[in-house]
């Protein structure tokens, strides 16, 4: 695989893996026990700390990646296999 290649798939997963790591670990201002600012909505996320994101998307796409990878080295799922019309 072209590192260019690789490259370009891990920032695919490191994008989709955001979308499933923001939701872990936030809390409300009613759930931290803080009062609301006026205008806020009452489902905002009180203390939003985007380091910490990073780092577990981070976490996550390298995994991902590294999965993505080692099958297309040793070729644990093939498109033969998920071919479902035979």
């Amino acid at each position: 695989m072209n590192w260019k290649s690789a490259l370009a798939i891990y920032a695919l997963f490191w994008a989709f893996s955001v979308f499933f790591v923001l939701p872990f670990g936030v809390k409300t201002a009613q759930e931290a026990g803080v009062d609301l600012v006026p205008g806020q909505a009452e489902s905002a996320p009180h203390g939003f700390d985007p380091r910490r994101i990073v780092i577990r998307t981070t976490i996550v796409a390298t995994v991902l990646f590294s999965l993505f990878y080692l099958n297309y080295v040793f070729g644990w799922v093939t498109v033969e296999m998920l071919d479902w019309t035979r």
